[in-house]
């Protein structure tokens, strides 16, 4: 280790000599095709050398030198920063430093050499070849071990990688009141546990694979096998294998390369924090999609229907769940068309309120200097920016900054005449209707679409917003996820799918999974289920007393306790 000024002039001189280029990453100095083929040198020393001129560099780069068995040179290469060193000492260099060589074993060769490490010295359970300097760059990136040994042209990689990683929490951006109170995190192996203490059986797959020529993020697919339809999971695969990119940060990058539809403004991909959710979606017959280092599951098919359910929606009575999910349909389409409706009646049509309320409003909007479309727009953009900014401050000032830009937006801009009483009350009333949307990305598709809602009403009134009507519906008819018309159920007229959209059916009465997705296993009910739940309903009130009489209370034991 030296002075910053030694490390400047080393790499000064490294960028103007002939650096060797990085295997698989190619470069303007770097012969790339030869360093991809370029096996492990059967001379250890040649290949610490190559390893210490491309990664010496970085700071916790290690390589530890030793005896192996009394008779080999060996050393082991590994990054500081995210390996378990407990295990790395415990388990593999105290192993490997004190075990001798046995007496049976009378050759020696490299093959010989690393299969008695594997089969009889370390203490691990995961490991795998390496016979290329590409193959080991990889492998040490990603967190192993990497043991080379005497003159053996094959190293063996441990998986030892260890990263710091923050507790399962309550989500942050689903909350539910009756649910769990665990979320993803950012740990891909901490996440699977989560679906697979939910789903204990076999049929639960996931296909691991990296994407991302830098970052090589793992990204996990997960469905039921049997359930899942082999062909949604074939495509999947497909648009999985299609992304070539330098590097994968979120979900939301795969996101963007899987939709059919990527310049619609709704989303056709659904993401979730919660682990419970995408159980309930994978034991509908849909894939899961994790990323590592995301916290964030993306469930494919996606259809409109479902940005306004929630998990909680399950867990009450359906009576309860029914009205409360059609309370967030209304609030839905009242975020959405409130503001435009009211330009259009204010600017074009009056005469369809009633004329005291008309009278009161154009006294409320005497002062004001613009027209109703000016005024609702400048307002909506005032309150995007401070739900911004709210959102992207520090949540010890955010608070400060809420009641700040409640006052300026509401009490202040009415008394500078900036806004009538009546349009903070429309704006507010809006903002608080756009909240109920439980899916944060439809929620903001939503709040675009009102801007030109209100343009279209401030030009033609009624008309005006009878036409981007139906422009949205249209794009929406028109839209896909993964093959499934995004409308579904509403346009095919599927009755038994309707059970859970607006509506909530008793989980009894939902016997099986969506039709849609056409799963080999449709049934989710056992058969006579529902049978039984109408038979108990409309069974002789008494019928269950008179059948299980009370038991005889004149016993010697209850006299004693009289």
């Amino acid at each position: 280790m030296g002075s910053w000024t030694q490390q400047y002039e080393a790499y000064k001189k490294k960028q103007s000599g002939n650096r060797p280029g990085l295997p698989g990453l190619g470069g303007p100095e770097g012969d790339s095709s030869h360093a991809q083929k370029q096996p492990i040198s059967p001379v250890l020393q040649d290949n610490l050398d190559m390893l210490q001129s491309l990664l010496g560099d970085n700071g916790d780069f290690v390589i530890r030198s030793f005896q192996l068995f009394g008779r080999h040179e060996a050393a082991l290469t590994f990054y500081s920063s995210i390996v378990d060193k407990a295990n790395l000492l415990e388990h593999l260099l105290k192993p490997l430093m004190r075990e001798t060589w046995p007496a049976e074993q009378d050759e020696d060769g490299p093959s010989e050499l690393m299969e008695l490490i594997w089969s009889r010295v370390t203490q691990l359970t995961r490991a795998s070849t390496i016979k290329s300097l590409p193959e080991l760059l990889t492998a040490l990136s990603q967190g192993c071990v990497v043991l080379l040994a005497g003159t053996a042209t094959e190293g063996l990689a441990f998986d030892l990688r260890s990263i710091e990683k923050r507790g399962i929490e309550q989500p942050q951006t689903e909350q539910v009141i009756r649910g769990a109170r665990e979320g993803f995190i950012e740990d891909l192996e901490a996440n699977l546990s989560l679906l697979r203490r939910r789903l204990q059986t076999a049929d639960f797959k996931t296909v691991i694979n990296p994407i991302g020529r830098r970052t090589a993020s793992r990204v996990a697919l997960c469905y039921l096998d049997g359930i899942a339809n082999p062909g949604l999971i074939e495509e999947v695969m497909k648009r999985l294998s299609d992304i070539d990119i330098d590097g994968v940060i979120e979900s939301g990058y795969l996101e963007q390369f899987m939709e059919e539809y990527p310049l619609s403004p709704f989303p056709q991909i659904q993401n979730t924090e919660r682990p419970d959710k995408t159980t309930s979606a994978l034991l509908e017959g849909r894939a899961a999609i994790l990323v590592d280092g995301s916290p964030f599951a993306l469930l494919v098919p996606a259809l409109f229907n479902q940005f306004f359910q929630t998990i909680d929606d399950y867990s009450e009575r359906f009576i309860i769940a029914g009205l409360i999910r059609f309370i967030r349909v209304a609030a839905l389409f009242f975020s959405l068309f409130f503001p435009s409706l009211y330009v259009s009646v204010i600017s074009f049509n009056p005469e369809l309120i009633p004329t005291n309320f008309a009278v009161a409003i154009s006294g409320g909007r005497a002062g004001v200097p613009f027209p109703a479309v000016l005024e609702v727009l400048i307002m909506e953009i005032s309150m995007e920016v401070l739900r911004e900014a709210t959102i992207r401050m520090p949540q010890m000032v955010g608070g400060a900054l809420s009641i700040v830009g409640v006052l300026v937006i509401g009490q202040a801009a009415v008394s500078a005449g900036l806004a009538s009483p009546i349009t903070v009350v429309i704006v507010a009333l809006t903002t608080v209707g756009s909240f109920a949307t439980p899916a944060y990305n439809a929620a903001i598709s939503l709040r675009m679409l009102r801007f030109p809602l209100v343009i279209l009403a401030g030009t033609f009134g009624l008309y005006g917003v009878m036409a981007g009507t139906i422009m949205i519906i249209n794009h929406l008819l028109y839209l896909e996820s993964f093959g499934v018309p995004y409308m579904t159920p509403f346009v095919f007229g599927k009755w038994r799918d309707f059970k859970d959209t607006v509506i909530r059916a008793p989980l009894w009465w939902i016997k099986k999974r969506p039709s849609f997705l056409n799963t080999p296993d449709m049934t989710k009910l056992r058969q006579g289920t529902t049978k039984q739940m109408w038979d108990r309903i409309f069974s002789q009130k008494g019928e269950w007393y008179e059948s299980h009489p009370a038991p005889d209370h004149d016993t010697p034991g209850d006299e004693r306790h009289h």
